[in-house]
């Protein structure tokens, strides 16, 4: 079972469920995983922490710099479920609660039962 938080629009479109846990996907594609859930602010970051980890190369080494890779795609991974719900709050939705299901369409269902 996983925690999913809830997030309902305006609008009238269908709840989005965010999961909350560690994601492998944005810490094994952080750039892929920034342009698939349109997360602009952790790409940016992203790109930032290369670019910075590139001028720190010749002074800490390469197995410093790898290292410090590693730290920076683990923290894409656990940033990753926060990052989705400030992106999805600019978009007009907002956080409706939280639920349990061992899939997200169930804890939209979830959701949407509780709502009727």
């Amino acid at each position: 079972m996983t925690l999913y938080a809830i997030l309902r629009s305006d609008a009238g479109a269908l709840p989005r469920a965010v999961p909350e846990k560690f994601s492998w996907f944005a810490a094994l594609l952080p750039p892929v995983h920034a342009l698939a859930h349109r997360l602009w602010g952790q790409l940016v970051l992203y790109v930032l922490g290369i670019v910075a980890l590139g001028f720190a190369a010749p002074f800490t080494g390469a197995d410093a710099v790898i290292w410090l890779y590693i730290l920076l795609a683990i923290a894409c991974g656990f940033a990753a479920p926060a990052a989705r719900q400030r992106a999805l709050g600019r978009r007009g939705y907002a956080k409706a609660g939280y639920r349990f299901a061992s899939d997200p369409d169930l804890a939209r269902i979830a959701a949407l039962e509780d709502q009727a």
